[in-house]
């Protein structure tokens, strides 16, 4: 007598997936992406992020809770920038044919590609905030890069290399401006 042996997904839990994420696992992405369920994970990790870099920093000089809710606040609005500019950009002005993706998908990867960034709260140790604060960047826009060529389904990582970039370059200029703008005079 044969048996058939049935195959079964095994979905990740919660902290699997924030491994998985950080480790820079395709197939953790390409999870994310197809689970709808994710999405408040997704917030989750992006939050936990931002909040990570509020309390890292200050190791940087912003010791009081208004700092480090400020900061947190910042690090959440520029996730949100680059994260929407990265959807336009990637989706669509530089779709390749295969491209099929809706913004949940995108935006569940991509927020999940903030989980290195739950390190910065080791910044809290002055020595190692720098350092720390920019391994966290790097892992960061590492994930990211992963993160969209998974969601939108390139074949070629240059092509979701140059879309992490280029969200990243208009993000910041769109922050500095904004700081140009809104920011303190010196005299």
């Amino acid at each position: 007598m044969r048996r058939s042996m049935a195959t079964t997904a095994v979905s990740n839990n919660f902290v699997m997936r924030l491994i998985g994420a950080s480790a820079l696992d395709a197939a953790v992405y390409e999870e994310i992406e197809a689970d709808q369920g994710a999405t408040s994970q997704a917030v989750a990790v992006v939050l936990l992020s931002s909040l990570a870099a509020g309390i890292g920093a200050r190791g940087l000089g912003g010791g009081s809770f208004e700092s480090i809710v400020l900061i947190s606040m910042l690090a959440l609005i520029a996730w949100a920038a680059w994260a929407l500019i990265t959807v336009e950009i990637g989706a669509r002005l530089m779709p390749e044919p295969q491209t099929r993706s809706d913004v949940g998908e995108l935006l569940r990867t991509i927020g999940f590609a903030t989980a290195p960034g739950m390190l910065r709260v080791l910044g809290v140790i002055t020595p190692v905030a720098i350092p720390v604060f920019a391994l966290a960047a790097v892992w960061m826009l590492a994930a990211m890069i992963v993160a969209v060529r998974q969601a939108l389904d390139y074949t070629n990582t240059a092509r979701a290399i140059a879309v992490c970039v280029l969200g990243w370059v208009l993000a910041v200029s769109i922050a500095i401006g904004i700081g140009l703008f809104y920011g303190p005079t010196l005299s």
